[in-house]
């Protein structure tokens, strides 16, 4: 199952809206034969990816992250191929969250008398395919914010400027994590402010009052949703106007998150300032926080989260930490949503 995670970790920012999965396939002497993954959106797989290099895999086991699919999408059902050539076992990580298999793959391989077992380290399963799950049980986008701040949490100075918080590496680091994402989200104060370009086939931009230019250099590729009070009459051929509603003087997150999983967006990455920040909070599932060893003891300066007047600390949004990265001079905190 390990090895199942490794191989489903190679299709990482291409499988979208697909799951990530990867397939072992073992003989009857315990020897591994064949090996699959989902390699992108369209293709074979995992399980028909590793069984179609075998003639035959009678009496053997396959070893998969997810249970195998039992519909017709952009390919066949994997149980069909799993039947047909003859598999003795399956051992699977996780049952499928999407309600149109939800334990019917499993149930279609019991009737035909192959042995199931699972699920098998579950968790990491899970965790491995989290976009995927939030997906299919609450129909919304998977929301993950970056930061950069110095010690005390600043994004910026009073008067605006933030080049350089963190060094190249930890810039890098950013870059790439983008593209494990359907989409980037960004607000008018941010382009008004940096003009970045933030390279993405797909941008969310958060512009109440249609602030920006759309000469500005985001605009420039990429397909471009605008969430807006009143969209314009008149558009570029790339960008997209949604009308917007308005709740305590902010565009309204719910309607915009679940609009933009209409548009078939599963996940997307934020790069914001405090406010936009601070407005996601509620729908994070995960944050990208860079801390760069600098303290700024700026009183007015910018912070990462802004946008709430909290009393107590139990009124807390509370995180977990997944994973921390030494980028030298900083620090990158992986953390996920407290269950």
């Amino acid at each position: 199952m390990k090895k199942c995670i490794t191989l489903a970790r190679k299709g990482l920012g291409k499988t979208s809206p697909n799951p990530m999965v990867g397939c072992v396939i073992i003989d009857k002497d315990g020897k591994e034969i064949a090996t699959g993954y989902h390699k992108k959106y369209g293709e074979y797989h995992a399980e028909r990816d590793a069984l179609n290099k075998l003639d035959n895999a009678n009496n053997c086991t396959l070893v998969v992250n997810l249970e195998p699919c039992c519909h017709h999408g952009k390919t066949p059902p994997c149980t069909d191929i799993i039947i047909d050539k003859g598999i003795k076992r399956v051992v699977y990580g996780m049952k499928d969250p999407n309600p149109i298999v939800a334990g019917k793959g499993l149930q279609i391989l019991k009737d035909k008398g192959i042995e199931v077992i699972g699920p098998v380290l579950e968790q990491k399963c899970q965790k491995l395919n989290e976009v995927f799950i939030k997906n299919k049980t609450q129909n919304l986008p998977f929301i993950a914010i970056k930061t950069a701040t110095t010690l005390d949490g600043k994004i910026a100075t009073y008067k605006g400027d933030s080049k350089w918080i963190t060094a190249e590496k930890a810039r890098n680091k950013g870059h790439k994590l983008r593209n494990l994402y359907d989409a980037i989200m960004t607000s008018s104060s941010t382009i008004i402010a940096d003009n970045p370009q933030m390279k993405h086939k797909n941008k969310i931009i958060l512009d109440r009052k249609l602030k920006t230019n759309t000469n500005s250099q985001i605009y420039k590729d990429g397909n471009i949703y605008v969430f807006c009070e009143q969209p314009k009459t008149d558009r570029l051929n790339n960008i997209t106007y949604i009308k917007t509603p308005v709740i305590n003087d902010k565009l309204d997150i719910d309607f915009i998150l679940k609009k933009v999983y209409e548009f078939g967006i599963t996940s997307v990455f934020t790069e914001a300032g405090g406010k936009l920040c601070g407005s996601l909070l509620p729908f994070a599932d995960k944050i990208y926080h860079f801390t760069a060893p600098k303290i700024l003891a700026d009183k007015k300066g910018k912070s990462c989260f802004e946008g709430f007047d909290k009393e107590k600390i139990d009124q807390c949004y509370n995180f977990v930490i997944e994973k921390t990265e030494i980028l030298s001079p900083d620090i990158l905190n992986i953390y996920t949503k407290e269950t």
